[in-house]
């Protein structure tokens, strides 16, 4: 199909670009084929059979960038009550110097109330969520290795604390592939500012390139240069990949098996399936008012937010099959109050609407959500007195949350002490969560590997263990 046959078709396709982009496409440069029974080959990006049987085929990442407070969000320590303001001096090998000295509990100063049939601790500032926590699973159990954001975010996202290693987003294309070769199979949603470690949260680390992150930007266009210049027309754009072809085969022929130069091709091929998918995909205006309105669009805190979730569930639709949404920051060292206070308001309308409407339309049994930050936060400060009270950074307790995907829906699997210090029931590291997250997939983590330095690597870096109470 790609010598001659490319010229006697383009005449054919003059005037119907959308079809011409599908066609033309074949034209880019040599492709490489990826059989179902080789899910290491890190080939095209076309549907991979499963390792396992799969509860989820698509998956919505929450990260809350800056570490939640468990204790202010969905673990409530009514024993902090007793012993706000006292002091203590922390020991143990492990403190860090941001725990070390004189320290004083802190208690919340949020209320929390018990919601759903399933009885779920909830702040009662959460008034969206906590309708739709008969969804979720909530769990207490989960430890890193970093106390430092930067190191922190990347294990979250990597399972690695240090960099050159994939994404979970990354893994999951690399396993599975992609839905729909129209549209990003890894979509990431950062805020204006990017997290802490940048780029690399979304990187395709080892992996081939094809399999890093898209980033589309929360404000203004969300792609730039998307659309063509008025004057180029689809004959054009033809004549130009008909050159460009040319140009890749020469070059690729002298370099069999080069995952730039593929990476490059799969890019420019993506770039242009796009231009006729995309637009319509992150046009926002063709969703109802009622949708915009239950979502929080154009209303102060949600819209940002409550853009980015709308996003999400249309690349959802549209057969993208990891998202990734960043909301920060929420390193609330002091005035928790009012930090965690705002962050709530502008993320729980839009997390709720964003889990009501994939149940409506049939898409959350199929669809793995998760909430989470890159650790959790201390019990206590180094301040006494005053007004600003705050916490420090906690990589020993955190909260996540599950939703759909084959998650177990209106349960809380573990738990921290009575002070929120440390988890104490069914406590397992992030990678052991990672693990657990593939398994929903259809990805086990022992054969989802990639041989790279001299052995097969993998996710959980040595092997972790699925965490059976998050499963449905």
């Amino acid at each position: 199909m790609i010598g001659s046959d490319f010229s006697s078709r383009r005449h054919w396709l003059q005037g119907t670009s959308a079809l011409a982009m599908g066609l033309a496409l074949q034209s880019l440069g040599p492709r490489r084929s990826r059989g179902a029974d080789q899910p290491n080959e890190g080939g095209e990006l076309g549907i991979v059979a499963a390792h396992v049987p799969a509860r989820a085929k698509q998956c919505i990442f929450l990260t809350m960038e800056g570490g939640p407070s468990h204790i202010d969000t969905f673990d409530p320590k009514p024993k902090l009550d007793e012993l706000h303001l006292q002091e203590f001096q922390r020991g143990g090998e492990q403190r860090s110097a941001m725990e070390s000295g004189k320290r004083y509990y802190v208690r919340s100063p949020f209320r929390f109330r018990r919601a759903g049939a399933c009885g779920a601790d909830i702040a009662e500032n959460w008034t969206h969520l906590s309708e739709q926590v008969d969804r979720i699973c909530f769990y207490r159990g989960c430890q890193v290795d970093s106390v430092n954001h930067p190191t922190a975010m990347y294990q979250l996202n990597t399972g690695n604390r240090f960099g050159g290693d994939p994404a979970v987003g990354a893994w999951t294309l690399y396993g599975l592939g992609s839905l729909n070769e129209n549209v990003p199979a890894f979509v990431v949603i950062p805020d204006a500012s990017l997290p802490q470690g940048g780029a690399s949260n979304w990187g395709n680390g080892f992996l081939p390139p094809k399999f890093q992150g898209t980033t589309l930007r929360s404000s203004g266009s969300p792609i730039l240069d998307l659309e063509p210049r008025s004057e180029i027309t689809s004959q054009h754009q033809q004549a130009n990949l008909e050159l460009l072809r040319s140009f890749n085969e020469r070059h690729a022929s002298t370099r069999a098996n080069h995952d730039e130069l593929q990476a490059r091709i799969d890019a420019y091929e993506l770039a242009f399936r796009m231009q006729a998918e995309v637009p319509q995909l992150l046009d926002l205006n063709q969703e109802t008012q009622t949708t915009r309105t239950a979502y929080g669009i154009d209303q102060e805190p949600t819209d940002r937010f409550g853009r980015k979730c709308l996003l999400a569930r249309r690349m959802i639709e549209q057969g993208v099959r990891f998202v990734q949404l960043y909301a920060g920051t929420w390193d609330s060292h002091d005035y928790i109050e009012r930090a965690h206070g705002h962050l709530v308001r502008s993320v729980d309308r839009p997390i709720a609407a964003l889990l009501s409407d994939l149940a409506d339309r049939g898409l959350l049994d199929t669809t793995l959500v998760v909430w989470c930050g890159e650790f959790g936060r201390s019990p206590d400060n180094g301040v006494r007195g005053g007004t600003a009270y705050g916490r420090d950074h906690n990589p020993r307790a955190m909260t996540i949350w599950l939703a759909g995907g084959g998650s177990a829906a209106g349960t809380t699997v573990g738990a921290t002490d009575e002070t929120g210090a440390e988890a104490v029931e069914c406590v397992h590291h992030v990678r052991d969560l990672h693990v657990t997250l593939l398994r929903l997939l259809g990805l086990d983590d022992r054969k989802l590997t990639f041989f790279h330095g001299g052995r097969h690597k993998q996710l959980s870096q040595f092997g972790g263990e699925v965490i059976p109470e998050l499963l449905g």
